[in-house]
């Protein structure tokens, strides 16, 4: 894998991200890459061996991304209740200028053929469900959310309407705004965990 702040980088992201649009997740070769890229197949193969390595590439992307986003929410001084739109916001607006990410974490059999993969994304969704659960702990600590309830319960709804949300979005070719239709399932949502 190549640096992973090199101008290289986001140019091979931002160049793999159009093919992703445009081609879907099977588009996304090493070989239409080089080709979008004004490259030469081989250039391309001494920051890459195959199409792994470019999916694995946007998922360490994606990953060092939210985690960044994440922590700034979670270490402010706002309520637990502002942290969750907060965050759901900070999501909503990155995939809206970013919908290629959505492409590959909703991708069908993506997972099937990699562990290498696999593990990547599981560590997003692990990183993502940490996040979460820290806010709704701190929700029910502060009684501003439901305590009858678990938090990994609590979470486990969170994400499961954010995931659904975005998978309507894909699925309708990105024809709505993800920004506030997201976030207002989401603040619904949050009218039920609260207390």
């Amino acid at each position: 894998m190549i640096d992973k702040t090199s101008k290289r980088q986001q140019e091979i992201i931002e160049s793999a991200g159009k093919l992703l649009m445009e081609k879907g997740i099977k588009g996304l070769t090493t070989k239409n890459l080089a080709h979008e890229m004004n490259f030469s197949e081989s250039a391309l193969y001494r920051h890459f061996k195959n199409k792994e390595d470019i999916v694995l590439l946007l998922i360490s992307f994606l990953s060092d991304n939210i985690n960044s986003r994440f922590n700034t929410i979670l270490n402010s001084e706002i309520n637990a209740e502002e942290k969750y739109l907060a965050l759901f916001k900070s999501q909503f607006q990155f995939f809206k200028t970013n919908p290629h990410f959505i492409v590959i974490v909703l991708s069908d059999g993506l997972m099937d053929n990699s562990e290498d993969i696999k593990n990547s994304i599981k560590k997003l969704i692990e990183t993502n469900f940490g996040a979460l659960k820290r806010i709704m702990i701190e929700g029910q600590e502060s009684n501003l959310f439901n305590q009858e309830m678990e938090a990994d319960s609590l979470v486990h709804f969170a994400m499961g309407s954010f995931r659904l949300q975005m998978l309507q979005w894909k699925i309708s070719n990105f024809s709505f705004d993800i920004e506030t239709q997201g976030l207002k399932t989401m603040t619904n949502l949050l009218t039920l965990l609260k207390k």
